[in-house]
């Protein structure tokens, strides 16, 4: 009778265990567990002992393959961030796995032997670990902060504390779905002005630098008395500026928007572009409601999840995006910490619409506010959908406006010179 080696974790107490136990074949062996209330993770035939010479030398062997695979751990390319498609596709089919009636720790098993992204596949095995371990899967996560913030983390913790947790990770995966859905109409609607201004950019060095001293060179022969217009001596002065200070022009571009980066990551400079942003033309709507959906979203999520009410606006601070409603949501912990009313802080901070007040008013006094706040971030998705498509169908004429007026103004500046010439010829 041969000896199987198993992996299995007792239904009962959730802790995964090891050993050996003797079976006619595989099958037995899987049935036998399952007599001992374990589901199986790994069950494999024991392989005979080596020879006391071999084992030193595979002893050896092992050591030195563990030191190459330390190495290659700890390359940069596999200690940073996990994208967030990558981050999202693990939550769904963890979700699914779960779902299915599987284990967690064969779950994250079966993940990380498919997972091709090496970040993500460390981190997964680091979790399998922990579990195997004893730890939980929230204390395995919260030792990734850079992977996994504080939102999954705490979501994930409450579906433990609650026995839900295949259900907390199908509902984690509908929100990072439904986020990035938001997040990559709004990158698409933007790309396109984006790419607008940098041609408008571009096209406006060639011909200031290239272009403009050239006609200048004729200009200079063609000049009479009355001198040239003054628009064509404005035109020619910016160039001969741009092209002769290249470089300082390029490096006060570079100095501008350096000095949006320095103030976009102090306290208050966040505080004023973020509020700049709110009540932007054409672009702060989208990025209001943006900002509502997310608050409504991650707030009833979390609730729904059992994660208590305190916690749960502290985490929506962290995570909302942007400072004026992470001090508008900062104002609501203090005051429901006082034991008063959410609505009061929400209408103070200008940030969120009557609508929305009204809406969780009554979540509130009815004891609906999970609910109350999923039907707010719905339909603020579809309002960000239209305002996106409303935005883009404005933006596109508005950047082909201002491309021909700054390419016509140079043409007509050019073009002055020759006017007057023959206008001074007509009059002789």
């Amino acid at each position: 009778m041969a000896k199987f080696q198993y992996e299995a974790h007792d239904i009962k107490s959730g802790k995964t265990e090891k050993g050996e136990l003797p079976a006619n074949s595989q099958a037995e062996a899987l049935a036998r567990l399952q007599e001992m209330g374990l589901a199986p993770i790994k069950v494999e035939e024991a392989k005979a002992e080596p020879k006391k010479g071999k084992a030193k030398k595979g002893k050896k062997g092992k050591k030195g393959k563990k030191g190459a695979m330390e190495f290659e751990i700890n390359l940069p390319g596999l200690s940073g961030t996990v994208n967030e498609k990558i981050l999202t596709v693990f939550t769904r089919q963890l979700a699914q796995l779960t779902s299915a009636g599987l284990p967690l720790l064969s779950g994250l098993t079966v993940l990380s032997r498919q997972e091709k992204n090496p970040t993500l596949k460390r981190v997964l095995g680091e979790l399998a670990e922990v579990i195997e371990g004893g730890g939980t899967f929230s204390e395995g996560l919260a030792q990734h902060p850079k992977v996994f913030n504080k939102l999954f983390i705490s979501m994930v913790k409450a579906g433990e504390l609650g026995g839900v947790l295949e259900v907390v990770l199908d509902r984690l995966a509908q929100f990072m779905e439904k986020a990035m859905r938001i997040k990559g109409k709004v990158k698409a609607a933007m790309f396109y002005p984006i790419a607008v201004l940098v041609v408008a950019i571009a096209i406006m060095a060639i011909l200031l630098i290239f272009v403009i001293p050239k006609f200048k060179e004729v200009f200079a022969d063609l000049t009479g008395k009355d001198g040239l217009h003054p628009f064509t001596e404005f035109v020619l002065d910016i160039s001969e500026t741009v092209k002769t200070n290249a470089f300082g022009t390029a490096t006060g571009m570079f100095a501008f928007f350096a000095t949006l980066s320095f103030l976009g990551k102090s306290k208050y400079g966040r505080f004023v572009l973020d509020k700049l942003a709110l009540f932007f033309p054409i672009l702060g709507p989208v990025v209001e409601k943006v900002a509502i959906a997310r608050f409504a979203r991650t707030l009833g999520t979390l609730i729904n999840s059992g994660v208590p009410i305190l916690q749960a606006l502290n985490i929506v601070k962290d995570t909302s995006g942007n400072s004026v409603v992470a001090q508008a949501v900062q104002d609501v912990h203090d005051s429901v910490k006082e034991g008063e009313t959410i609505v009061e802080p929400l209408e103070a901070s200008r940030v969120f619409p009557p609508m929305v007040i009204s809406m969780v008013d009554v979540g509130e006094k009815t004891g609906d506010m999970p609910q109350m706040l999923e039907k707010i971030a719905d339909t603020y998705d579809e309002e960000v959908d239209r305002s996106v498509e409303a935005m883009t169908s404005l933006i596109e004429p508005v950047m082909i406006v201002f491309l021909a007026v700054i390419v016509g103004s140079i043409v007509i500046a050019m073009f002055l010179p020759l006017i007057q010439m023959i206008e001074t010829l007509g009059g002789d």
